[in-house]
């Protein structure tokens, strides 16, 4: 099933599912998430394309990882206007759960993410745009964005 991917705030969705409570992935109190907007986002990856992101980004903000995925934090809003690749996860104010669905047949999870790369400086975000294109190549991906915005 693909996301919908659209401009209006109210279709943003968190990856809020069943069997657990959401958690938030929070930041270093130290670091800044201001950038005059809401605070922060997550985009999760698999842990095989976070080792390659992380050395192929020249700036890194914090990452966040368990079993499975990698989470990016990158400014709020970083969803609107691009179709983040299917095989990355889009947390709304990194807002997770355990995707039960997915772990029906490999038992709960056994680790909440946990912080596995600050930032040097004050700054917790991973810069969005050269995320979404490696993600996007990574993944065989054609990067989509729309250019309009609505009202």
């Amino acid at each position: 099933m693909e996301r919908q991917h659209a401009l209006d705030l109210r279709s943003r969705t968190s990856v809020t599912l069943p069997h657990e409570h959401p958690v938030r992935l929070v930041v270093p109190a130290q670091l800044r998430t201001g950038l005059g907007g809401p605070g922060y986002d997550a985009v999760g990856t698999s842990r095989e394309h976070g080792e390659r992101i992380m050395n192929c980004l020249p700036r890194v903000g914090c990452v966040f990882a368990d079993d499975e995925r990698w989470w990016w934090i990158v400014p709020s809003g970083s969803d609107i206007g691009v179709a983040w690749p299917s095989s990355t996860s889009y947390a709304v104010a990194a807002h997770l759960a355990d995707p039960s669905w997915t772990r029906v047949l490999r038992g709960p999870r056994s680790d909440r993410p946990r912080l596995i790369h600050s930032p040097e400086g004050d700054s917790p975000y991973t810069p969005p745009i050269p995320l979404y294109f490696l993600t996007c190549r990574l993944s065989g991906s054609v990067p989509r964005w729309s250019l309009g915005a609505e009202g």
